[in-house]
C-alpha cells in the first residue's frame, strides 16, 4: 500500500495525523477539494466503493460525511478544542451507480462544547443521494500536548 496524505490534512494542516497510512478516506479515494469554516467540499469515486450489487455502498457515504463533518468541526475548535464524533445519521435517497459523488458539509449549529454538521452528498447529475447529519462533541485539548 503507497503512503497517501490524510485528506484533511489540506484542510487543518496543523493537525499531525497518526497512522498516515492508515487513513480510511485517502483509501476510499475522498479529496477535500475547498475548505472554509463555513463549507468543507469533498468528492469520491463510486469505484472501488460499492457494495455487492454494484451500488455506491451506504457506509462510503458515512465515511464521506465523516470525513467532511469532523473536518470542519476541526476549523471550528482547532487549536484549543478536539472535536470527537458523537452521532452519525445518513438517510440515504437514491443510489449512485458510477462517476464520482460530492459532499458538501455546513454546520447547523455550533458552540463551545457541542457542533452539528450537515452533508449533502449528491452524484454526477446533481442528484441528492444521501443526506447526513454529524454531531461532536468537543473536548479541551490539555496543555502542551502534541499537534
Amino acid at each position: 500500500m503507497t503512503s497517501s496524505p490524510a485528506p484533511e490534512s489540506a484542510a487543518v494542516p496543523e493537525i499531525e495525523v497518526q497512522y498516515p497510512d492508515e487513513q480510511l478516506a485517502a483509501r476510499m479515494g475522498i479529496e477535500i477539494t475547498q475548505w472554509e469554516r463555513d463549507r468543507v467540499v469533498g468528492t469520491m469515486p463510486v469505484a472501488g466503493n460499492r457494495q455487492p450489487f454494484g451500488l455506491l455502498h451506504g457506509g462510503a457515504n458515512g465515511v464521506l460525511a465523516e470525513t467532511l463533518g469532523s473536518t470542519a468541526a476541526a476549523m471550528h475548535g482547532w487549536p484549543e478544542r478536539l472535536p470527537v464524533g458523537l452521532e452519525l445519521s445518513c438517510t440515504h435517497h437514491r443510489s449512485a451507480l458510477g462517476g464520482r459523488v460530492t459532499g458538501v458539509c455546513t454546520p447547523l449549529s455550533v458552540g463551545r462544547t457541542i457542533g452539528t454538521f450537515e452533508i449533502v452528498i449528491t452524484d454526477d447529475d446533481d442528484r441528492r443521494v444521501c443526506t447526513a447529519k454529524l454531531t461532536c462533541v468537543y473536548r479541551d485539548r490539555p496543555p502542551g500536548s502534541a499537534s
